[in-house]
């Protein structure tokens, strides 16, 4: 799988590369027919101290699958919107199940 990942007002952070990295490499050996994740690190200001933001788009066969969290820090974003995506995958799994 080809991950692409961006910063958005924010300077970019090897650290937070890895750790996305490493995540959706997990996810990709469970669920092999993935073909691209885009990940997208946003910042914005929130005065309730929230304001980083994760947001990731997966290519496969048929629609994409997308998630996004909204958290106090990058990695808790990070580990919410992967949980996300693979409720997702798991359920279209389950539909493109091969007829034997």
């Amino acid at each position: 799988m080809k991950i692409d990942i961006q910063f958005v007002n924010m300077k970019t952070s090897e650290t937070m590369h890895k750790y996305a990295t490493n995540h959706l490499n997990k996810l990709s050996e469970k669920f092999d027919w993935l073909i691209n994740a885009y990940v997208f690190f946003k910042k914005e200001n929130n005065p309730k101290g929230e304001g980083k933001i994760c947001e990731i788009e997966l290519s496969l066969n048929g629609p994409r699958v997308f998630a996004s969290s909204d958290e106090k820090n990058y990695e808790l974003a990070v580990k919410n919107t992967i949980s996300d995506l693979k409720k997702q995958l798991e359920k279209r799994k389950a539909i493109l199940k091969p007829y034997s």
